[in-house]
Formats: structure tokens, sequence, C-alpha cells
């Protein structure tokens, strides 16, 4: 399928759509992310079913993801999280491209590289520092789209409890702002705390 008569055409546009984006070839995807060919092929498939067009926006990302949380509310959640995408084109949307080479960062990149995501997530205004307010917000998004899975359930105090608690520990030199280094820092002291915020554990 992906092979033979278009040496050119690595991947095979079925639709008909005329805003779509064809990605770059399977070879320099595999040179910039942590995949295979065949792993590529089948994420563009999957990528391209639910994103026809070839682009997605920020309410098509929150669709996606709130499939994968259904008892709960993801909406917020995946607001921060398209967020972390530096590069979204001038219409706000992101393609395949941006997509994959998110997956190769967290699903198979180096320690380094999923603590540079996660705190870009919290660091929602971008400018280095997470404060207390941004480590709020997140952790409420991700009490939101757990909903009743949280055991005992939480609600926005719950959430604040938690992120005060949190935060005083991260803070290493107390100056009411954690930087890149003091949350790398932190992390690393206990493999789980990394793991804890990587897998959206609410329970840190």
């Amino acid at each position: 399928m992906f092979g033979g008569k278009k040496k050119e055409k690595e991947f095979e546009d079925v639709d008909h759509f005329v805003a779509r984006y064809k990605p770059e070839r399977l070879d320099a995807l595999c040179k910039t992310t942590n995949f295979s060919k065949n792993e590529i092929r089948l994420m563009y498939q999957g990528f391209k079913q639910e994103c026809p067009t070839g682009v997605v926006t920020e309410e098509s990302f929150k669709e996606i993801f709130s499939q994968f949380f259904p008892q709960g509310d993801a909406t917020q959640y995946a607001h921060y999280v398209f967020n972390t995408f530096k590069q979204l084109g001038q219409n706000g949307t992101l393609n395949f491209e941006q997509f994959l080479g998110m997956l190769s960062s967290l699903s198979r990149g180096s320690v380094t590289e999923k603590l540079k995501w996660i705190f870009g997530l919290y660091d929602i205004n971008g400018d280095g520092y997470i404060t207390k307010q941004e480590m709020t917000d997140i952790v409420s998004a991700i009490y939101d789209m757990l909903g009743h899975y949280t055991d005992p359930a939480v609600d926005e105090h719950s959430a604040r409890e938690h992120v005060e608690r949190l935060f005083h520990q991260i803070d290493a030199n107390k100056d009411g702002v954690v930087s890149f280094d003091e949350f790398a820092e932190w992390c690393q002291k206990d493999e789980n705390r990394t793991n804890g915020l990587f897998m959206l554990d609410t329970i840190l």
C-alpha cells in the first residue's frame, strides 16, 4: 500500500478533502522521531481517521482526548496539553509531524525530554517558571478529567490542598516560583514522582 507505483508518496490520501496536510516522507519522520516506519504508518492511519483534513484544531483535540476519559470532563486538561505545542500553525492547528513529535518525546524520549514536556504543561504562560496558581490550575484540570475515579473523591478544595503541600516541597529556594532545575531535581530524587506526574497520578 505504501510502496510501488508512487515512489515519492509514502502515504496514501484516500479522502478528497481540500484542506488536508500531507506529511513528510517516512524516512524523514523516522530520523526525527523514535518510531519505525510501520509504527508511523499505523499512527498516521489513526490520525487521518480522526482528523481527515490532516490537521487538528483545539476543539477536535478536546473531542479526541475526551474519548479516553469519559468518566470526567477532560476539556480543560486537553486545552493545557494542546497549549504545549509551541509551533501551532497560524490558525491554531496541529499537524501530524507535531503530533508525532510529542508522542515520540513522551513515549520514547529521555527523562529530560519528558520532564521538559511536563514542566511546559505546568508552566501555562511559558515564562520559564511554575507558579502556585498555575500548578493549581493543572491539578484541578486533572481532577476534573479523572472524575469519580479518584479515591477519595476530590474537589477544588482538595486540589488546592494538594498543591499547597506539593509546591513547598519543589520550591527549594522558597522564592514563590518553581524553576525547571528545581522541578527536575525534585522529580529525579524519586522515580515514582516522575511516573506520578507523567501518568497523571493525583497522589504524588
